[in-house]
């Protein structure tokens, strides 16, 4: 391949001239069903089955459900989902470690039998204790040599529930004097008695990840094993479970996690935004989880550039939020409509254009893609504008309407501002009367006539309330859970959603359908929500137009 490869590709390349696994590539992406899927497990999903798929290899998708206590079905199906949206198939290689749970617990047998695993009934705090620290060797305790026949016997006793949960534990037997606190005797398997949403009331006992994970691995002869950076301590242990095994040698690698900015990545610390209802649910919009962000109205598109765009490295890094918004702006820009909707609705009449009188103007739905063709707004002589498109008195560069200046309604007519009408008791603004040059139709324009503001419009007649929520980010400060000794929730935005109840819309918005995005000219790029019922259409920010991130690299 003559493009340029990452370090995970240049190993995989290697492997395959040298002939290992005879050529064949294949990967798996393991998520526990726990939480929902978030920004960075779509890097590791694009990675792991992205190199399978330019290798000609397949990927697994493989849930690590080995901890009863925590997994539901939701989440199992909540994660398939965001695969298949991300663009993604595992065709029929879907598995579960629990499907080799009497596979594992034969190995633990083995390791027992062979002398490298034995039943520890030391408390945890004990277990901790007796394991030093970095630079203080661990010390044995008196169940480290316990017979084989006594382990084999305690074991199947484990298995069997005659056990309490954290009466006793299975560990493997390797170096108490290890440098890596991860070779320190590690607990293999430990007792739960809770139900399993797959296997049921089966099991009594369920293997550590460090255990299930290599085996699982081996047994279905991964031959990559990518994960992420904080595993990197791990390795050797995977390794010496299945030398000691002497089963199919899967191999681990590591790359850098997705870490980024305005943002929490830890799906425990996304469960406490759940449960303490800072957020409406897993799939809130200002969620990193996948489903939040395909909710907010993010394409698949726009998140696989993301990943194509920051890479695969073997060293931490932050990356800016407002990449991954630069990239959904762009694919946005390519593919959304053009919408005119007014947020802050004032009433403009226009005081010479017949009263009987609507005409339908053309308007381009998208000036990126000709292929999208036009469609026509309604006009009469009353619309509403944008409040903020009104100055009494203007300010320097202004270039909107005030008493005697003229803009163009877009796609329709110049106008010229006469007066403004206010409310007698309270002041505010209530109407802005305006006359219209007929001879300025857009597209048609005769009027000779120059101005140098544009701004868009919604007939009064035929508009369509719409509600926006208009999100920000969660986080008011870049690394929320970066301060030693303060809570990231105390960093959580106020102001991160803004809900405007009565917008006004152009007609044409009461076809959308759930997903669509638009780009509502001058307001952002927005998506029909979930939320939405007839009579009641609900928007979703999805992005701003403006691009804090492009202008930066300039």
């Amino acid at each position: 391949m003559s493009e340029s490869l990452n370090f995970i590709e240049e190993i995989i390349a290697k492997d395959i001239a040298e002939g290992t696994h005879e050529g064949r590539v294949l990967t798996r992406f393991p998520p526990e069903p726990n939480g929902y899927l978030h920004i960075g497990h779509a890097k590791s999903i694009c990675l792991n089955f992205g190199v399978a798929k330019k290798f000609g290899g397949k990927t697994n998708l493989r849930f690590d459900d080995t901890n009863p206590v925590t997994e539901d079905v939701e989440y199992v199906d909540s994660i398939k989902q965001d695969i298949q949206w991300l663009g993604f198939d595992w065709e029929d290689r879907e598995f579960y470690a629990s499907d080799y749970f009497q596979q594992i617990y034969d190995f633990a047998v083995k390791l027992i039998q062979d002398g490298k695993a034995y039943v520890d009934h030391s408390t945890p705090d004990e277990i901790a204790g007796q394991k030093g620290s970095p630079t203080v060797p661990g010390t044995p305790n008196q169940y480290r040599d316990q017979s084989i026949e006594d382990n084999l016997a305690q074991f199947e006793k484990m298995r069997a529930g005659a056990f309490d949960e954290g009466a006793c534990v299975l560990r493997a037997k390797i170096d108490l004097a290890s440098p890596n606190m991860h070779l320190r005797d590690p607990v293999m398997y430990r007792i739960k008695k809770a139900h399993h949403h797959r296997t049921g009331d089966q099991w009594f006992i369920y293997p550590m990840y460090d255990f299930a994970h290599g085996q699982s691995d081996s047994i279905e002869q991964v031959t990559h094993s990518i994960c992420t950076l904080e595993f990197e301590n791990h390795k050797p242990l995977y390794d010496w479970y299945i030398h000691q095994l002497g089963i199919f040698p899967s191999h681990q690698y590591e790359f850098a996690r997705l870490n980024l900015s305005y943002t929490v990545m830890s799906k425990r610390k996304l469960l406490q935004l759940v449960n303490e209802e800072y957020v409406s649910g897993w799939n809130d919009p200002r969620m990193p989880t996948i489903s939040g962000l395909r909710r907010r109205g993010y394409t698949p598109e726009s998140i696989r550039d993301f990943a194509e765009r920051i890479g695969i490295a073997k060293r931490e890094n932050v990356i800016d939020v407002s990449l991954l918004e630069f990239c959904v702006r762009e694919h946005l820009n390519k593919i959304a409509a053009r919408y005119m909707v007014v947020q802050n609705p004032i009433k403009l009449r226009i005081t010479n254009y017949p009263d009987d009188t609507s005409e339908m103007m053309s308007i381009s739905n998208n000036p990126e893609d000709e292929s999208a063709g036009t469609r026509l707004v309604p006009f009469c002589n009353e619309v509403y504008i944008e409040a903020e498109d009104y100055m009494e008195v203007p300010s320097k560069g202004y270039f909107r309407l005030y008493p005697g200046g003229m803009v163009r309604l877009k796609n329709a007519y110049i106008i010229k501002c006469e007066k403004a009408i206010y409310n007698p008791t309270n002041g505010d603004l209530e109407v802005i009367e305006a006359s219209y040059i007929p001879e300025s139709r857009s597209g048609n324009d005769t009027s000779g006539i120059n101005v140098k503001g544009t701004i868009h419009w919604v007939s009064a007649n035929e508009a369509v309330n719409v509600e926006l929520r208009v999100y920000d980010r969660l986080f008011t400060d870049e690394s929320p859970d970066g301060h030693e000794g303060k809570d990231f929730k105390e960093f959580i935005n106020p102001n991160s959603l803004q809900i405007i109840p009565n917008a006004k819309a152009e007609t044409n918005i009461i076809n959308a359908k759930p997903g669509d995005r638009y780009q509502f000219l001058r307001l952002g790029y927005y998506c029909l929500d979930q939320d939405s019922a007839p009579g009641h259409l609900v928007f979703n920010r999805t992005v701003t137009l403006k691009d804090t991130w492009a202008k930066g690299k300039k």
